[in-house]
């Protein structure tokens, strides 16, 4: 096997936020609904309302499912709330260390694309904030495909986009069902990112820890390429 394309998940694989994901909803909803919405939009409703939504645009329509069913009398503006949470996950967001020279590195000998899950403009705005516009040979933002990851369907433009087949790509990402599985039904390669406290995936053919991924990813798609 000769690997030639390489495919980078985005959120929890090359950058992090630097507080949790709780405290960012719950800052982005009081500033624009005040203290009660944020007590009643809880990240768990967000994630909930988010699997439904995930494609499109903005969030405008996980905010709108939000309010429909946990504050349906409230008087805000969902577009508000998708634009104040975008912001401040935009603002929170923090590279992996090392991982702009990563990506840099692994273009000398790989074509390298970035495939993440959600709205358009919301990763749009993540991916300038952290100085990747540039960095790769093709990024691919699902909101605008139309299906999500895990369908096999994002993963198929990645390869497309880098000319490679599958068998010649691997995809690189933290999650086991988006990325792991996605992934590896698409026919790719797979390389699970693992955070401090997670498991690797039976179907991933390698795994790397989120705070070695810059030292070590390299050598280990170069074992992958052997």
């Amino acid at each position: 096997m000769t690997l030639r394309a390489v495919g980078l998940d985005l959120d929890d694989t090359l950058a992090v936020p630097d507080r949790s994901r709780a405290a960012i909803l719950r800052d982005a909803v009081r500033s624009v609904g005040g203290d009660d919405l944020a007590d009643r939009i809880e990240r768990e409703h967000y994630d909930a309302a988010h699997r439904e939504n995930q494609v499109g645009e903005t969030r405008e329509g996980i905010f709108e499912a939000l309010l429909r069913d946990r504050a349906p009398e409230a008087d805000v503006d969902p577009a508000a709330l998708a634009t104040a949470y975008r912001e401040h996950t935009a603002a929170a967001l923090r590279p992996v260390e090392g991982a702009t020279e990563l990506v840099e590195e692994l273009r000398k000998s790989y074509r390298v694309g970035l495939l993440t899950n959600g709205p358009s403009t919301a990763q749009r705005d993540k991916i300038r904030e952290l100085g990747l516009t540039d960095a790769f040979d093709t990024i691919i933002v699902t909101g605008e495909l139309g299906y999500p990851k895990p369908d096999r369907r994002p993963f198929e433009a990645l390869c497309r986009d880098l000319d490679a087949d599958p068998s010649e790509t691997a995809y690189v990402g933290d999650s086991p069902e988006e990325d792991v599985v996605g992934a590896a039904d698409a026919g790719l390669w797979v390389v699970q990112v693992l955070g401090e406290d997670d498991d690797p995936h039976p179907r991933g053919d390698a795994t790397v820890r989120r705070s070695r991924l810059a030292d070590e990813l390299p050598g280990i798609l170069a074992d992958l390429d052997g």
